[in-house]
């Protein structure tokens, strides 16, 4: 990859219990920085971030000790239609700019990933080079969603019917890796990478 002049970049998603966080770590296992966007958020909304001063004056009580309430949050946006459009008009812009951060940070490396779990519904798949979706047969899928703290069904259901469906996600992915084996997706996470820098070399 020595001709780049910027890193290859792979965006990564998948639906709820497919794998993402896990397949993300065994990225960064192999030496490939990841930006997650989730972990920008918690990072923007945490006290004194730039989204909890941001957010202060438009959702004065989500924000608890400096710090953005996420549940708070959360009522406000069921409460009121307005408040989702608003909500992002202010974190949208903050989350792209941690994300130019990273690349700048990391511009000498030959391959980033992107953890993105909007990436579709986005349009975030345009700014990335190629995009990995991590996928699961659905009893699979179900059966690791139904294993965390508090889930249940209906909740699951709700996620699943608000989430772009997985065929669709694989359908679009530049690349998929199943996530049925730790075993089978660290290889094929290492064979992916490779593929990656050989074709960019």
């Amino acid at each position: 990859m020595s001709g780049k002049t910027r890193p290859f970049r792979l965006g990564l998603t998948g639906s709820i219990g497919m794998g993402k966080s896990t397949t993300a770590a065994m990225f960064a296992a192999e030496g490939v920085p990841v930006w997650d966007a989730d972990a920008a958020v918690h990072r923007l909304y945490a006290a004194g971030g730039p989204a909890a001063q941001a957010l202060a004056p438009l959702f004065p009580t989500a924000i608890v000790e400096g710090a953005v309430d996420r549940s708070a949050l959360k009522a406000i946006i069921a409460a009121d239609p307005t408040a989702l459009p608003r909500l992002e008009a202010v974190v949208h812009p903050l989350v792209t700019a941690d994300r130019a951060d990273f690349l700048t940070v990391h511009a000498d490396a030959p391959l980033v990933l992107l953890d993105i779990p909007l990436l579709f519904e986005t349009g975030a798949e345009a700014q990335m080079d190629a995009t990995l979706v991590v996928s699961a047969p659905p009893e699979v899928q179900r059966a690791r969603v139904l294993a965390r703290p508090g889930m249940t069904p209906e909740q699951l259901q709700i996620i699943l019917d608000r989430q772009m469906p997985d065929a669709e996600k694989r359908a679009r992915a530049t690349y998929v890796i199943e996530t049925v084996t730790l075993e089978a997706t660290a290889r094929a996470v290492q064979e992916l990478i490779r593929k990656l820098e050989a074709q960019d070399a």
